[in-house]
């Protein structure tokens, strides 16, 4: 678990609930290969790898969790496809019993995969924190029911309905979900994805989930093939990426294995870049 840094009213922490890896050329979208690897060196299949970052929030009231990783619900086929290396539980540094709200940004299996286990070695999902309070995007609810033929994998039964079992929270739009802590809706990777925001006074933390998944996608056009619509994506992380700078907010990347987080800025051709690195 990532050192603690006091912001505001939260004790905040960095949780890595383990690695895996995707291809690269779906990371990447519509940007070639031989401009993408210059920043990020795929492996000999061609796959990058991938960390799976979320956020803890403590205030002494709440433990609020942000995302979920993998989980431990795959076959071992599944577990070479992806080179899945979770973090142990006993090194999260929280217990499960001890998250009283947990934010997930989206139902893809890659943030929210960790809300539930195989109970007893069977095929029944059965709620890995079900004394908190889970909160979600209605809108992605509602389209987890009936995803598109292009993120029908990406969206697993076992995450899914196992929601109903707990507290489900379902918010629209732009809501203070937790006093200090904001939730924002955009539908460019999928449909009611949500950003994070935590506040203290003028400044604030973002976590941008697969909006910009790690560093490397500071660039506008740079962009992945899993998103849903690229327009509404790009217009969307403009938006986000111009507030951050104008602001000087730590931006959170879930995904990138060596930059947690930074302070965004601009380089010499005018793209969106990593300022200065941060320490959380």
């Amino acid at each position: 678990m990532g050192a603690n840094m006091k912001f505001g009213r939260f004790q905040i922490s960095l949780v890595n609930f383990g690695y895996f890896r995707l291809d690269g050329g779906a990371m990447f979208g519509s940007v070639p290969k031989n401009i993408w690897s210059k920043r990020f060196q795929p492996d000999e299949e061609n796959c990058l790898p991938l960390a799976t970052r979320c956020l803890l929030l403590r205030d002494g009231n709440a433990t609020v969790l942000v995302d979920v990783g993998m989980g431990e619900k795959w076959n071992e086929k599944s577990r070479q496809i992806f080179a899945i290396q979770n973090t142990p539980e006993s090194d999260w540094g929280f217990t499960r019993d001890q998250v009283t709200h947990l934010v997930l940004t989206h139902l893809h299996f890659d943030h929210c995969g960790g809300v539930s286990r195989w109970e007893q070695n069977s095929k029944v999902a059965v709620h890995n924190f079900p004394k908190a309070e889970v909160i979600l995007q209605q809108r992605n609810w509602e389209y987890s029911q009936a995803p598109s033929i292009k993120e029908r994998a990406s969206y697993l039964a076992e995450n899914i309905t196992v929601l109903k079992q707990g507290q489900l929270r379902l918010v629209q739009g732009s809501t203070e979900v937790y006093p200090d802590i904001w939730v924002h809706q955009v539908n460019g990777h999928t449909e009611g994805q949500q950003t994070v925001e935590i506040r203290s006074g003028k400044n604030s933390i973002l976590y941008p989930t697969d909006l910009i998944p790690t560093s490397h996608h500071l660039p506008i056009p740079f962009h992945m093939g899993y998103d849903a619509c690229a327009t509404t994506l790009l217009k969307e992380k403009e938006r986000f990426l111009t507030a951050a700078m104008e602001s000087e907010a730590i931006v959170v990347f879930e995904h990138d294995p060596a930059v947690p987080a930074a302070l965004i800025g601009k380089d010499e051709r005018g793209h969106f870049c990593v300022r200065e690195r941060v320490s959380l």
